[in-house]
């Protein structure tokens, strides 16, 4: 039998994931142009730039200070994640030696897989799919920093399902880069990913479900 300070622990323990996964699960409107641009909070330890892009749905991320050995997220990461609600995760862009697999936590499990920003497709039919599941949990997209990679494949969601245009989709990566480099001059970066993106009206939502998660 758990001692009543055991007991309390526990109820705290189970509390803290709760509003946990609150915080990351709950579609009750979209995130707020300061939230999707700030510099977010992370329920991974070593996780930076943790945004939302779609309430209860997208998140994007990266590595504090890069993953320059391209090895992906952790275990505990993904562990952290998963008890914070997540039900998936891609590495976009990189991750060449990431241990991609299933995670199982308390409160579920999680899937790692790579995706690419110039091949943004399937990213969208799985996001699509958390969508119209709304006990799924949502996905975090992330790359080695979480400024373009990441923000690529946000852009293009914002687009695809909640009706922005690519100008304002591009404003948005542009100001969420946070003055970050780009190797060929950012404009350039930005127009030939979007050049790779097409629209795929089978995914496109309803005005209540675009009202539950994309951007006020």
């Amino acid at each position: 039998m758990l001692r009543p300070a055991a007991l309390v622990l526990t109820f705290l323990a189970l509390t803290a994931t709760a509003v946990s996964a609150q915080e990351f699960t709950a579609r009750s409107g979209g995130p707020s142009a300061s939230a999707m641009t700030g510099r977010g909070s992370a329920p991974a330890e070593g996780l930076a730039f943790m945004r939302p892009v779609l309430s209860g749905v997208l998140y994007r991320a990266g590595f504090q200070g890069g993953d320059k050995g391209r090895t992906g997220l952790s275990e505990a990461q993904l562990a952290a994640l998963c008890n914070a609600g997540f039900s998936q995760a891609r590495y976009i862009d990189f991750g060449k030696n990431a241990a991609y697999g299933i995670t199982r936590c308390s409160t579920g499990e999680i899937s790692y897989a790579p995706g690419k920003s110039t091949k943004p497709a399937q990213v969208m039919r799985d996001i699509h799919a958390i969508i119209r599941n709304p006990d799924q949990g949502p996905m975090v997209v992330h790359c080695m920093w979480g400024v373009h990679s990441s923000g690529a494949i946000s852009a293009m969601a914002l687009v695809q399902f909640c009706g922005w245009n690519e100008t304002r989709a591009k404003a948005y990566w542009e100001e969420a880069r946070n003055g970050a480099d780009c190797s060929d001059g950012c404009d350039a970066w930005i127009d030939h990913h979007f050049d790779t993106f097409d629209y795929d009206p089978a995914l496109a939502l309803t005005p209540a479900e675009q009202a539950a998660i994309c951007p006020k």
